[in-house]
This record gives structure tokens, sequence and C-alpha cells, in this order.
């Protein structure tokens, strides 16, 4: 793909977030935790590397050209990945040091913000919002 549109079409997000969720709810109910690994690693790929193979896999999905989608903002999803990537280490972390209730709350959280997001709202667009927002009011001096 050479063309100049810039951003991650939505279906190819949408993906990326339902394996998350996917990967989350296999966790809970079959108590094999490496599933977590599976977005895990795809996110950090995606960090570090610009490639996520589980949306390099889902282009060919696509049904229409890229311009017929509407397209996500690459660093917006970059921070909202970063996000997940440290919930989902969290969350496999406190499994492998059996610290439950760490696990539970941090894949929760992933899983949460996963599903909210299939839905339409970015909770993790809402939190980098507040933040540029924050950064930006303090650089003008406001006090608020």
């Amino acid at each position: 793909m050479t063309d100049t549109l810039k951003g991650i079409p939505r279906p190819l997000v949408r993906v990326n977030q339902s394996v998350i969720a996917l990967s989350v709810l296999l966790t809970w109910f079959t108590g094999f935790y490496w599933f977590l690994a599976i977005p895990l690693a795809a996110g950090l790929l995606g960090l570090i590397f610009h490639y996520n193979p589980v949306i390099r896999l889902s282009v060919r999905f696509l049904r229409k050209d890229r311009s017929a989608y509407i397209l996500e903002d690459e660093d917006q999803q970059s921070f909202n990945q970063t996000i997940a990537v440290l919930c989902l280490a969290a969350g496999l972390i406190s499994y492998l040091g059996g610290w439950l209730i760490s696990a539970y709350i941090f894949t929760a959280i992933v899983a949460a913000a996963a599903f909210v997001a299939i839905l339409g709202f970015c909770i993790g667009c809402f939190i980098h919002y507040q933040w540029k927002m924050y950064t930006y009011r303090r650089k003008q001096g406001s006090p608020r």
C-alpha cells in the first residue's frame, strides 16, 4: 500500500481490539493465561517495529479500497496500543507470579477498554485527549 492516505482502516483496528478481548475471555474461561501472549506479542511488534501481525493478516480481508474506510489516527492507535500492551504484560506477569487478583484487574481493564472501543467509545482516546489538554493548559500557564 503506497497510497498517501495516513491512518489505519477502522475494521483493522476493530479486529485488533477483538483479538485482545477474545484472548482475555479465553484466558478467563480456560485458565490458560498464555492466550494473553498473542495480543501482547502483536502489540509489542506494532509498537517497536510498526508491524502488527494481527492487522497485517486482517488487511487481506478488506473488501473495499482503503480510502473507503474511516481511518483511525496512527498516533492515537499507538497510544492506545501502549496502554493495552502495559495492561496485557501486567496481567500475564501477574498470572505467572500467581497474583490472581492483580491478573484479573489488569486483564479486565484491557478487555473492558477493547470491548467498549468496539462498541464505539475509545477510552484511550479520551485519556489521550485529556492528557493533551492538560499539557496544553500547563504550557499556557493556565491554573486549570
